[in-house]
């Protein structure tokens, strides 16, 4: 199947890239999420009416991501969690935990955004995340996971 896609997308191709992938990846994410559309004659000649507002637009997507993640870099999260004497956290913490900790800090982020290296937090300590804002913009946040008292 042949798309042309309708913003950046990470390990595919940038804005207005002709791009063969499998049918099921464009048929179930990418044209549903209106991130790319069929490479039909009309959706090209569609696609290149609408090419400035769509650059403009992904700019702004990408200025209002660097903004994000200038403020994300000055943050200072930690995280209060049960945990044996051993430093051992009963259960983990996950994605949804550390979205939420970020947010009630005062910027919000989506769990999905969120990347962890080396899978869900058992331990005491401090961590090095990815949150992924943009396909340009990658920021890392150092997490520190303390016992809850």
């Amino acid at each position: 199947m042949e798309v042309i896609l309708l913003e950046k997308i990470a390990n595919l191709g940038n804005l207005g890239d002709k791009v063969t992938i499998k049918n099921g990846y464009g048929r179930n994410y990418l044209v549903p999420q209106g991130k790319a559309v069929p490479a039909t004659a009309t959706k090209i000649a569609e696609f290149e009416a609408r090419r400035a507002d769509l650059e403009k637009a992904a700019l702004e997507k990408l200025t209002a991501a660097q903004k994000l993640g200038a403020e994300l870099s000055k943050l200072q999260i930690a995280i209060a969690h049960k945990a044996g004497d051993e430093g051992r956290l009963f259960g983990s913490i996950g994605t949804h935990n550390i979205a939420d900790a970020i947010t009630a800090a005062g910027i919000v982020v989506e769990k999905h955004q969120i990347r962890l290296p080396h899978g869900t937090i058992r331990h005491i300590g401090e961590y090095s995340i990815d949150i992924n804002l943009h396909s340009d913009v990658i920021v890392t946040l150092t997490i520190k996971v303390v016992a809850e008292a």
